[in-house]
């Protein structure tokens, strides 16, 4: 989309709404983030940053940033250019005002509950990297993955990102990705447990497809049964 006023009104929502903006480079290094503010006039976006981030340092010194966020069933996608970390009284990203924006209807939101032997998805807590979890796959998309998490396991703030997981689908499939973690909820006292909501994100091709093929065998499954 090149319409100006398109692409002013998109960045906007996802200013207003603080959605997750994952900034990604070549060689899978990727940094999440929130838009600041987004300057028309002086063409001019800002985004959150952490001061002292070795990963973010690294992403900016790259030749390649692409920024991608999700508004609903939406995919929005644009180049980020002329990225740099400026440091003052706040820390920020700033890179200049993008001419395109690219929408993508959402192929991964289309969700399916697994059948059978559940998935199990292993890795570090991000705030606690000596505490390796596997946790249940309660359901799960192209885009995003949904946990059962214990209630003895530590906070995980809207916002870290999981890296390095391994997501075993079946006893032959095994992909790893990185995890961005959206949100917590209780699904019920009574369970002593929560659902925890993430975006999976540095999918390679060759797992997109298996994983992709897993949601569509579930789904024929899950037909076959209602039969």
């Amino acid at each position: 989309m090149s319409s100006a006023a398109e692409v002013q009104a998109l960045l906007k929502q996802l200013q207003d709404k603080g959605t997750l903006v994952t900034l990604s480079g070549p060689g899978g290094l990727s940094y999440t983030t929130v838009l600041w503010s987004a300057d028309a006039q002086r063409k001019v976006l800002s985004f959150s940053a952490e001061s002292g981030d070795q990963r973010l340092q690294q992403l900016l010194e790259g030749d390649e940033v692409v920024a991608v966020a999700y508004l609903d069933a939406i995919k929005l996608q644009f180049d980020v250019l002329g990225a740099m970390l400026v440091r003052g009284g706040q820390t920020t990203i700033t890179a200049r005002y993008p001419e395109q924006l690219y929408r993508f209807q959402r192929r991964s939101s289309f969700r399916v509950k697994p059948l059978g032997k559940e998935p199990t998805i292993r890795f570090k807590h991000p705030a606690h990297p000596a505490t390796v979890l596997t946790l249940r796959v309660l359901d799960i998309s192209l885009g995003g993955v949904a946990c059962l998490m214990p209630d003895n396991v530590p906070p995980m703030p809207a916002g870290c990102t999981a890296r390095s997981c391994l997501l075993t689908l079946d006893d032959d499939t095994t992909l790893e990705v990185d995890m961005v973690i959206h949100h917590v909820s209780v699904m019920n006292p009574e369970v002593r447990s929560a659902r925890l909501g993430c975006e999976m994100i540095n999918l390679r091709g060759s797992d997109e497809r298996a994983l992709q093929n897993y949601i569509n065998l579930t789904q024929k499954r899950r037909i076959a049964l209602t039969r």
